[in-house]
């Protein structure tokens, strides 16, 4: 991935749209008086680079020294976020009640009392119907500071109503607050370590959960104490591999939306990630069937204008939907078919670099990597292995330890075994130190090892053994970590019936179908 967005506002301006940068210079040239503004040269100038360079920028406005440059910078970020809020708050309930709330303030201080209370009690309404109860806090807090500083004539039941509505959103705002603190938390348990390894970390994870999720499950009410409730669920099953609670609570999470249709556009980008956690759910199930109509309901999302947006929603629409694309592919043996959709990820990839995290980028070079080594392509799944093995380790250690198995794999599929010894020692040393090591990463191991002393006429036997071995271990909760990242089973039993794994895989997809 490219590194050319590495300026600030250089990333702020790249990401406008058309009607965005339009919108920026008739507002710059409303508000001056000037015909040609400096930070207006700015604007043009960066927007024409390709990648940010200061020595060029400089060279280009002549006029401009180092330092004034820096403060240039700076009021022109600011000037272009001024112009989007404009030009954006119609699109946000956010930005409305962000609005409101200034608009109270600025009447307030002028001494315009009821004109503020006004604004407030409208903004109260907005901020209740689409349960945006964090304004609401700060719009209740200001009504209170007006009520007890000044006279306004408001009713004893009234300020009594406004007492108990303070302290009943101030409730709810705790459990949600718990909520989605425990969501985030186990989110990034997963982030880190992905799926839990032994029972130690299984009891871990029960204790943390216990421990942190409010007494009353039962009182949890309203859209965003659900949400949070079943996305804490949702890492918690994923986490332990529990697929069909993870899918029972990724169910949950969308039936919400369809529920209350109208937060489609309000939270949308929790909507883009409950369909992700939904279509995962019916991979890891191999629910055929759901996972096409799910895939078919997200690209059908996909096409309206609340995933079309923001740049954000655009991105992330894009990356599930084809990490889904992929997964299909590999649950249903047509690797080749796969490869050929990388090329053209890849450059939306690039284009969408700004947006685009770390952790999603080391997901999609492992799965394009198992893609290539299904299609027996194993040269281009090491470029794309190494990749995350030369990367940093502080995301997703499972995928750091699979990704040294395969990369290992592909070369024993292509006979390099001058380098094999010293990979298989490196690998195994990795997965000991990050305790990633399981029976059946501990069977490969031992297999690939013993392989190099047996001749091949005798191998078919020892590969049968080995088949055997790992098929016991396939319904053991703590070792389908192991085939959730790579189908071993399949490979070695390309290799046992003499067949491509690609024939193999694709098989039980349509025996699976027709159960």
């Amino acid at each position: 991935m490219s590194n050319r967005f590495s300026d600030t506002l250089f990333q702020l301006i790249h990401s406008l749209e058309k009607a965005e940068k339009r919108h920026f210079k008739l507002y710059i040239k409303r508000s001056s008086a000037k015909e040609e503004l400096k930070i207006v040269q700015l604007f043009d100038v960066l927007d024409k680079l390709q990648e940010y360079d200061e020595r060029i920028l400089l060279k280009k406005m002549p006029t401009i020294t180092k330092t004034q440059l820096a403060n240039l910078k700076t009021h022109l970020y600011k000037q272009v976020l001024a112009s989007l809020r404009l030009l954006k708050t119609h699109e946000s309930v956010d930005l409305q009640l962000s609005e409101h709330l200034d608009n109270a303030r600025l009447l307030y201080n002028k001494g315009l009392k009821t004109q503020a209370l006004r604004i407030i009690e409208k903004a109260k309404e907005l901020a209740k119907e689409h349960q945006k109860f964090n304004t609401l806090v700060q719009l209740i807090s200001l009504e209170k500071k007006i009520e007890t500083l000044h006279i306004t004539r408001s009713t004893t039941d009234k300020t009594q109503i406004l007492a108990n509505e303070a302290i009943e959103i101030s409730e709810h705002i705790d459990r949600v607050t718990r909520l989605s603190n425990l969501a985030l938390l186990l989110y990034r348990w997963y982030v880190i370590n992905g799926h839990s390894r032994n029972k130690e970390d299984e009891k871990d994870i029960r204790q943390y959960f216990k421990d942190n999720l409010p007494l009353n499950v039962e009182a949890v009410n309203g859209f965003y104490e659900k949400l949070y409730l079943y996305q804490s669920y949702c890492w918690y099953s994923f986490i332990r591999q529990d697929f069909l609670m993870y899918y029972r609570y990724s169910k949950k999470w969308i039936d919400l939306y369809n529920e209350q249709p109208s937060l489609i556009e309000i939270e949308t980008g929790h909507y883009i990630k409950g369909l992700h956690n939904l279509l995962n759910a019916h991979f890891d199930l191999r629910n055929f069937k759901a996972f096409e109509r799910a895939l078919q309901q997200f690209r059908a999302f996909s096409k309206t204008d609340a995933a079309n947006r923001y740049d954000n929603f655009r991105t992330h629409t894009f990356i599930y939907i084809n990490s889904a694309a992929i997964n299909g592919h590999l649950m249903k043996g047509t690797f080749k078919e796969g490869v050929s959709i990388i090329p053209e990820i890849e450059q939306k990839l690039e284009e969408y670099t700004m947006f685009a995290d770390r952790h999603r980028i080391l997901v999609f070079n492992y799965k394009f990597a198992m893609l290539h080594f299904g299609n027996a392509d194993y040269e281009s799944a090491i470029d794309y292995l190494i990749r995350i093995i030369n990367g940093p380790l502080d995301l997703r250690i499972d995928l750091q330890c699979y990704a040294r198995l395969l990369h290992l794999m592909s070369h024993y599929e292509m006979h390099n075994y001058d380098i094999i010894e010293s990979l298989m020692k490196s690998a195994y040393r990795f997965m000991a130190k990050m305790k990633n090591l399981t029976v059946v990463e501990e069977a490969i191991f031992h297999f690939l090892k013993q392989s190099f002393k047996i001749s091949p006429k005798l191998l078919k036997p020892e590969l049968e053994k080995f088949l055997d071995k790992i098929k016991h271990l396939e319904k053991n909760r703590f070792e389908t970590r192991s085939f959730a990242y790579l189908d071993v089973i399949s490979w070695v039993e390309s290799k046992v019936y003499e067949k491509p794994m690609q024939e193999i895989v694709y098989n039980k997809y349509l025996q699976s179908k027709h159960r």
